[in-house]
């Protein structure tokens, strides 16, 4: 695509993880928004792996990925199904196409880095906490969502 109505693209994740009734969410420096742990996925890298990744590098967690995959079968591979797909305006002319994920801490109790919440106040929120920290209708939308599905899928890459 050329000429000056093209746009760049980059695939990224959004992992909204669920504990207890509460989401793990972070403060974003430069938005200046809540939102949950993700970012972009790294060449080579598959999305499942990019997803948990960003969570603990973000958190500190360890989680896996919730929801479906296509088939029960050893091969192939069978990745994660995203619980949304959305197309983000990040600037003039650069778009994110962000998979959006459910997941669960894999070990309790799910602490998170104390220098994670020093630095972007990440730490697990309940629903009635996010109007009053100001978090978005979208976050608040999906974080809604997030906290009513729980249906566990086994992934290879999702518990290193």
């Amino acid at each position: 695509m050329t000429g000056p109505s093209a746009s760049s693209r980059e695939f990224t994740v959004a992992v909204f993880a669920t504990w207890r009734g509460r989401v793990l969410l972070l403060f974003h420096p430069k938005l200046r928004m809540w939102l949950p742990p993700g970012g972009h996925i790294e060449e080579g890298e598959l999305p499942d792996e990019a997803a948990v990744r960003e969570v603990l590098e973000e958190t500190g967690v360890r989680v896996r990925l919730l929801g479906e995959r296509g088939v029960d079968v050893e091969y192939p591979r069978q990745l994660a199904r995203p619980v949304g797909i959305q197309l983000e305006d990040i600037a003039p002319g650069h778009q994110h196409i962000d998979l959006v994920y459910f997941a669960e801490p894999v070990e309790e109790p799910c602490e998170v880095d104390p220098a994670c919440t020093a630095r972007d106040r990440a730490g697990w929120y309940d629903l009635a906490q996010l109007e009053t920290l100001g978090a978005n209708e979208e976050i608040r939308a999906w974080v809604s969502r997030a906290v009513g599905d729980t249906t566990p899928i086994g992934i290879a890459g999702a518990q290193r």
